[in-house]
This record gives structure tokens, C-alpha cells and sequence, in this order.
């Protein structure tokens, strides 16, 4: 990205998730893909004013574009909070209005706070006075009796008011007694039209879609209705999805100010980028079950994807590089280099790939264990 140009995020995103989107998961997926808009796990106010800022904040730039995700319920300390991680290049600052977890909801956090739309507004005024970034609002369609599209509605048009660059809907209400998390992210029914709705209501809002979106067909389809398309477990467990996402949004002009850079071609590839990784994160202290537990749906549906979950799971050595160098011996070599999927195709009915077309017509790449073998067959 150009250094003083306005920023402009990519139409595509992956989800806030707790326990899933650390920095390990994001540098894995940046191999996968190059521009698609990337957060953090939500972080509390209360530890960025109070705790180890580093740990919390640090993060590799080629995790970028990438927003931080924040909640608390406090208005000066998210304001605090806001301006102490400031100094941080991340590119926007997502408040949390859509947690239903007990956890959450126990220190006034996440989707209760859509019972208190002023007190919304103010906590994003508070932060927009505290950062040059972009401040924006991640929330459910409603909450417990709060579930007609009319409360949408006044959530809205009172939030909008203290000007958030956007609202990313979840398009499901949140039940705050009786449901896990889990539960809530499958239970409430879906409701796409209400966040359609929205957008036809409010046409000068940027809207993002949230909420069971599994694949880049479904990502196109709600991109006729809405700004942008965000997409949560489907990512983690099936990253390989986000293959062709680089192609899918620069094909359609909305890949945002990154723009494509240059990603793994195959699963191998994926793999080998991440070894001097685990290497690098080994010499420092960390463990590399924390990295490998997020690698385990690399292979999803194709063959050795039992055997690949097998061996990054259970109890593991803190070096796991030996692991992955006897995966990319022993799993299939059709799995290993199968390449990036097809993004659906534009209107034009073109699916070219736009980020790293093959210049002589081979395959992406080859397995590490047939370079192996070519490389020690005998010459001439």
C-alpha cells in the first residue's frame, strides 16, 4: 500500500475468532491469501490499558490488511485503549457488539451492548476521537426480544450517528440465556434479507455481511446486496477456500489498497512457507502445537487429510517441523499439489486467476518428496 493514500479495505474478510485468529493463524493464511482483510481475536480494553501491550499487539506485517478487534464496555477505557495501541500499524480499530458468550456478557461486552445503543454511540465516538483509523461496529441483527428488523433499525440510526466507517452484521440474532456460543451461531435462523434490507435502507452506510458463509460462490452471491462479505468458520476449517480469494477480488476491482501478492500455489507450498516459521518461533520459546493446531484443515476432503489431522493432533513435540517435513514425504502427491481453486466467475463469465498464472504451462509446484527424488536421481 502506498504510504499517504487513503486506505481501502478488500469486500472479502475473515472473521474475529476467539481461540482461532492469533498472529500464528494469520501468518498461515497470508500463504493462502495475500489481500483478503484479516482481524485479531478480540483483545479487552481493560488488558491493552493494563497489560503486556507487545504480547497483546504485536503482530508480523505481512498479516496486513488487518484490523484489530476490541471489546469492553467501559467509555474512557476505550478510549484509553484506542489510543495506547495506536502506535500499532493496524489498519482499523472493530468494536465487539455481537459476543453472545457468558464470559463476555458477565463484564458487559459483546452482544448486550445492543441493548444500550447510546451508550454504543458514545464508546465510538470516544474511540474515533483516539485514532486516525477507520473505528467500526461488529454486531448481531438483534438480541432476545429485541429481534424485529425495526430494533435493527434504532441500533443503527443511533450508532451511525457517532460516524463508524461501517457495520458488519451478523445476520442472526443473539439469545443471551440458553444458548452457547456455539449454539448461537446455529440456532437463531438466518436472515439475510434484513441486512439486504439495511443497505437498500440506508444506502449511504458501508454494510458487511456476516453469518454462514462458506464459500466464494456464497461470498458473490450477497456481494450484489451488500459492501463487503465476511466469512468465519468456513475459513478456519476449510482455508483452503481463500485460494482463490486473491483472484476473486482483484478480477472484480474490490481487492482494496494491498492489492494480490504473490501466495502458495499448493498445499506443499503452504507447508514449506510455514517451516522456517515454526523454526524461527521455536528458537524464541513457542511451542509449535500453538502454530500446527491452526494448520489442521489444510487438507479438508482430499485424501491424507485424516492422517494430516492425526499428526498435528494429540500430544506434540515443541518442535513440530519434523512432523511437517514427514508430511510432505508420506501424504498424497495429488493432495500436496492440487492447486489454488477457481474463484466463481465474474459477469463477464471469465475465472481467469489474476495473482500467479503459470508461465510455461507445469504444474503449480511439485511435492518436497519429488524434488527429493529428482534432485538425488542420477544426471545425463
Amino acid at each position: 500500500m502506498n504510504v499517504g493514500t487513503p486506505f481501502v479495505r478488500p469486500a472479502l474478510s475473515i472473521a474475529p475468532m476467539m481461540d482461532c485468529t492469533d498472529r500464528h493463524f494469520r501468518y498461515f493464511v497470508r500463504g493462502i491469501t495475500g489481500c483478503s482483510y484479516l482481524y485479531t481475536e478480540m483483545v479487552s480494553t481493560a488488558a491493552i490499558v493494563h497489560g503486556d501491550r507487545r504480547w497483546l499487539l504485536d503482530f508480523d506485517r505481512c498479516e496486513s490488511p488487518l484490523a484489530l478487534q476490541v471489546g469492553g464496555s467501559d467509555i474512557d477505557e476505550a478510549a484509553k485503549a484506542v489510543a495506547a495501541a495506536e502506535p500499532w500499524p493496524y489498519d482499523e480499530v472493530n468494536l465487539n457488539v455481537g459476543c453472545p458468550s457468558d464470559r463476555v456478557q458477565e463484564r458487559g461486552l459483546g452482544a448486550c451492548l445492543m441493548l444500550r445503543r447510546e451508550h454504543v454511540a458514545r464508546m465510538v465516538e470516544a474511540m474515533r476521537a483516539n485514532t486516525a483509523k477507520p473505528v467500526t461496529v461488529k454486531h448481531r441483527i438483534g438480541v432476545d426480544t429485541l429481534d424485529r428488523y425495526e430494533d435493527l433499525v434504532r441500533f443503527v440510526s443511533v450508532v451511525r450517528e457517532a460516524g463508524p466507517a461501517r457495520f458488519t452484521v451478523h445476520a442472526r440474532i443473539a439469545w443471551l440465556e440458553g444458548l452457547s456460543p456455539k449454539e448461537n451461531r446455529n440456532i437463531p435462523p438466518l436472515r439475510y434479507d434484513d441486512v439486504y434490507r439495511l443497505k437498500r435502507d440506508f444506502p449511504e452506510l458501508d454494510v458487511e455481511i456476516n453469518g454462514h458463509v462458506v464459500s466464494l460462490n456464497d461470498a458473490d452471491e450477497h456481494l450484489q446486496r451488500v459492501d463487503a462479505v465476511m466469512i468465519g468458520r468456513a475459513a478456519y476449517d476449510t482455508p483452503w477456500i481463500f485460494s482463490a480469494a486473491d483472484s476473486f477480488l482483484t478480477e472484480r476491482g474490490i481487492a482494496g489498497s494491498y492489492g494480490a501478492r504473490e501466495t502458495c500455489s499448493c498445499r506443499a507450498e503452504v507447508i514449506e512457507r510455514m517451516i522456517p516459521y515454526l523454526e524461527r518461533r521455536h528458537r524464541a520459546g513457542t511451542p509449535g502445537r500453538k502454530i500446527v493446531r491452526h494448520m489442521l484443515g489444510l487438507f479438508a476432503g482430499l485424501p491424507g487429510a485424516r492422517q494430516w489431522k492425526r499428526s498435528l493432533s494429540g500430544k506434540l513435540p515443541d518442535d513440530c517441523v519434523p512432523i511437517l517435513r514427514r508430511m510432505l514425504e508420506e501424504l498424497p502427491h495429488e493432495s500436496l499439489i492440487e492447486p489454488a481453486d477457481d474463484p466463481p466467475p465474474c459477469e463477464d463469465g471469465t475465472t481467469q486467476h489474476g495473482c500467479r498464472p503459470p508461465t510455461d504451462g507445469a504444474a503449480p509446484t511439485q511435492s518436497y518428496r519429488k524434488r527429493a527424488d529428482e534432485a538425488a536421481a542420477p544426471k545425463g
